[in-house]
């Protein structure tokens, strides 16, 4: 009985915690090599985000959308999400610094980029004074064709405007500042060039036939381009984009970026429809950069999913 009493009493064993291994982790500058930052302690789950939030506290210039860190000085920037442990580093961990400049939100380059146009054109069609002879001032076209380009040409803007508030996700929260100029005045520049030979008092317009039918097939294609990108509003997980019952996803099919291929078609009905130079050219300029965009995101469909359908092609079904 006392034996058995004796061992009642024992207290349990207490369970061995496996001890943390924490990281070091110092930060060159990939031009120079030289040592900019050393993190003592750092805990083997924590991500490259807060790597950065670490590093911009010793370097308040630049704040964690500004960095680029990689394992290699050419190498591809690391991923906010990427876990420290979970990447080919030993316990000290070196990684590389690259200042990718003054930043700003995608959503302020977007909104502002499509404000401009719209108000733009606006003031072409009004004819406000200093653009046209001013006996022309705040006159009207004869023409029904030049009030159907402007309801069209508002309209997309308008739509890439709420698609920009409620639709888009963007896998990079900035970019580089120097690209809201570039950006404003390719757009900003074309939609006054367009709308200057558009709203003219002495425009031709094609005939009444013609407008009717490129007129329906504009509007067509930019209510089809409102749907495309929606299959997945809010999710940030990468799936392979399927069709669904919505009838505006089934070119799914046969691109890989439908969207482009609906705003090629906007811009070919609405350069049809005015029979403009500008608008071709604006219309070719587009094409060339929304082909290139959309071959890099069908690369990376492909290397990314192994089951990816062989049927789709980028931007033009069959042919590119």
């Amino acid at each position: 009985d006392k034996h058995l009493r004796a061992q009642s009493k024992r207290k349990p064993a207490k369970k061995t915690k496996k001890a943390v291994v924490f990281f070091e982790v110092e930060i060159l500058d990939a031009k120079t090599k030289d040592k900019l930052c050393f993190l003592d302690k750092v805990e083997p789950n924590a991500t490259i985000g807060e790597i950065k939030s670490m590093f911009h506290k010793s370097h308040p210039q630049w704040y964690p959308a500004r960095q680029s860190i990689r394992l290699d000085p050419k190498g591809k920037s690391l991923k906010d999400e990427d876990v420290l442990q979970h990447l080919p580093v030993g316990t000290t961990a070196t990684f590389y610094f690259r200042d990718l400049g003054a930043q700003i939100s995608w959503v302020t380059v977007f909104l502002t980029e499509y404000t401009g146009p719209l108000v733009i054109y606006l003031l072409f069609y009004f004819r406000v004074p200093f653009i046209y002879p001013p006996k022309y001032d705040f006159t009207t076209s004869k023409h029904w064709v030049v009030h159907l380009a402007c309801m069209c040409h508002s309209f997309h803007y308008v739509k890439r405007l709420l698609e920009t508030l409620f639709v888009h996700r963007f896998s990079h929260g900035t970019m580089p500042l120097r690209n809201i100029f570039k950006n404003c005045t390719y757009y900003w520049g074309f939609a006054a060039w367009m709308a200057y030979y558009i709203n003219h008092p002495l425009y031709t317009p094609p005939s009444e036939y013609q407008i009717i039918k490129l007129k329906m097939t504009a509007w067509i294609e930019n209510i089809l381009n409102f749907h495309s990108p929606t299959l997945n509003p809010g999710s940030k997980t990468r799936k392979i984009p399927y069709p669904t019952k919505n009838p505006f996803t089934w070119i799914f099919l046969l691109v890989s970026c439908p969207n482009y291929t609906y705003e090629l078609g906007s811009w070919l009905g609405f350069t049809l429809m005015t029979q403009c130079l500008p608008v071709a050219f604006f219309t070719l300029v587009g094409f060339i950069q929304m082909t290139v965009w959309a071959k890099g995101k069908h690369r990376s469909y492909l290397k990314e999913f192994r089951d990816y359908p062989p049927l789709r092609s980028p931007i033009l079904p069959f042919i590119l």
